[in-house]
């Protein structure tokens, strides 16, 4: 069956009203991905599936909020929109923006956002605009401008955005044919948390799935507001796409953690960067830094009696691995030059 985006499959599910106004990239169907190289790694016995965001259009999970966002905003005859960003957000509403003729302002962080995201909103067109400060402060601008000015906001604050990440949980539950006992993804300003719980929650209630799942959420440990009870005012980690110290879906979060029985806890950038790593060179999946989130928090709670014996785990990776190349090269070993003989070759690669 032709895939036509996240709207067209799940438009039951959806706030747009007509399917005219659709504006997709034919987003979401993204893989899962079976871990079995990891699944021999662990202490307990677990089913571990990844959902791999990377292969969305942008690169990233933005893109199922961004097509319900800006559809919305057509629908409305809106004439543009806004939104903060360390990254994935701008370069997801930069592109479909330039899909719908819709004008993009991206207000972003000056030097905290990675060069693979900051090409993609350029390239799409959109109006980007630096700020000598964080995101927390950026997302407070775009705020103020929204409420005054005749732009739409599609920052996750906007709950069409909420509306089409939860499709995830569909598409999970749909390729499992049950919802997982665990879902595992990273936390940063925390609207997929809420997301994903909303989504696998409509399920249950419609009696497509018997059973929910417990959220587990990970925040970096230098940008981990929900985990340490308060705002932190100059997040620190090398996974840009979370590093935020004032969620803006803070108590959303904190309930789907609730109501699931789950838990929102936190992994150090070097338990990242292992994390990270180990999904590339075990799995051969490549996401960016703040994706390995998820897989870092299941190297720390594995053996802890967090997890039932015989679980399925799903893990979400929000964004693709060249999102944040330079990352990437500094935390592996360099490539070594040698001269134009076939022995000094065989040398170097251990033949």
């Amino acid at each position: 069956m032709e895939w036509n985006g996240v709207l067209d499959h799940y438009f039951n599910y959806l706030p747009v009203k007509e399917r005219k106004n659709i504006v997709s990239l034919s987003e979401g169907n993204s893989p899962l991905i079976r871990a079995r190289n990891i699944e021999e790694t662990l202490n307990d016995d677990l089913k571990v599936y990844l959902k791999y965001e990377g292969a969305n259009p942008t690169g990233s999970f933005k893109d199922r909020g961004m097509t319900v966002a800006v559809s919305k905003a057509v629908e409305k005859g809106e004439k543009a929109v806004i939104c903060a960003s360390t990254g994935n957000t701008s370069a997801s509403a930069a592109a479909f923006a330039a899909k719908s003729g819709l004008e993009a302002i991206v207000v972003i962080p000056e030097g905290k956002i990675a060069f693979g995201k900051l090409s993609q909103a350029m390239m799409h067109g959109a109006k980007v605009v630096q700020i000598k400060g964080n995101f927390d402060e950026a997302l407070e601008m775009v705020l103020e401008i929204s409420d005054d000015y005749p732009v739409t906001l599609v920052n996750s604050l906007n709950p069409n955005r909420i509306e089409g990440q939860k499709t995830a949980s569909f598409e999970i539950s749909d390729f499992l044919g049950r919802a997982p006992d665990y879902h595992l993804l990273p936390v940063g300003n925390a609207g997929n948390i809420t997301a994903y719980w909303k989504g696998y929650k409509e399920y249950y209630d419609s009696g497509k799935t018997g059973r929910l799942p417990k959220m587990t959420g990970f925040q970096a440990a230098g940008s981990s507001p929900i985990v340490d009870g308060k705002k932190v005012e100059n997040p620190e980690t090398v996974a840009t796409a979370i590093r935020i110290g004032n969620p803006a879906s803070w108590e959303k979060a904190e309930r789907a953690r609730d109501e699931s029985g789950g838990m929102i806890g936190k992994v150090t950038d070097d338990e990242l960067v292992n994390a990270y790593r180990t999904l590339a060179a075990s799995e051969g999946v490549f996401c960016e830094p703040a994706s390995a989130a998820s897989v870092a928090g299941l190297f720390k709670m594995d053996g802890t009696d967090y997890f039932d014996q015989g679980s399925v785990i799903t893990c979400t990776l929000t964004g693709h691995g060249l999102k944040d190349p330079d990352v990437a090269i500094e935390s592996s070993e360099q490539p070594k030059t040698v001269g134009k003989s076939v022995s000094e070759v065989l040398e170097v690669a251990g033949l």
